[in-house]
């Protein structure tokens, strides 16, 4: 059986593949002014550009050091989650795969931020008049990825019997 990281980080490979080549098919046929509807009424594709972080959070920031700092944090914490991966061989399950989903979902923002400065989003998914923020395929893995940490988290551990 091949190690468990290197299944981590094919995973993540797989996770970063994909969001890199949704974002492509979306900015290379969708303008900012297009909307597609998928499901109306719950769901549309759209080209958004988000120079900032989760939920446009700094999008509209005039500040040079914006995506500096965006970048530099951003890698640190992939780095950080690689690390993880590598050295954790006694994980769980659900701390696998979210480590996995998560690294996989932020390398992909990392890359868009070093290369063009920003990230395009363009799953859109609103009820009415009720829009989530636009997000995209590496933002979905790491919510997923901090989701199943957050179960393990909150999973009841067997503790070893005290021993006197």
């Amino acid at each position: 059986m091949a190690d468990p990281r290197v299944k981590a980080y094919g995973i993540a490979a797989g996770v970063f593949a994909l969001d890199r080549l949704s974002k492509w098919v979306v900015e290379s046929n969708v303008s900012a002014l297009d909307t597609v509807r998928v499901i109306p009424g719950l769901f549309n594709i759209v080209h958004s550009e988000n120079r900032g972080m989760a939920f446009g959070i700094m999008n509209d920031s005039t500040n040079e050091w914006r995506t500096t700092l965006l970048l530099v944090l951003s890698a640190a914490a992939v780095v950080f989650v690689a690390v993880m991966l590598w050295s954790g061989q006694r994980l769980d399950r659900s701390s696998f795969w979210g480590l996995t989903l998560i690294l996989g979902g932020a390398a992909g923002n990392v890359f868009d931020r070093a290369v063009w400065g920003r990230v395009t989003d363009f799953l859109d998914f609103y009820i009415r008049e009720y829009h989530w923020h636009t997000f995209n395929v590496a933002d979905s893995a790491i919510v997923i990825g901090s989701g199943l940490l957050l179960v393990d988290l909150l999973r009841p551990k067997r503790q070893a019997a005290n021993v006197s």
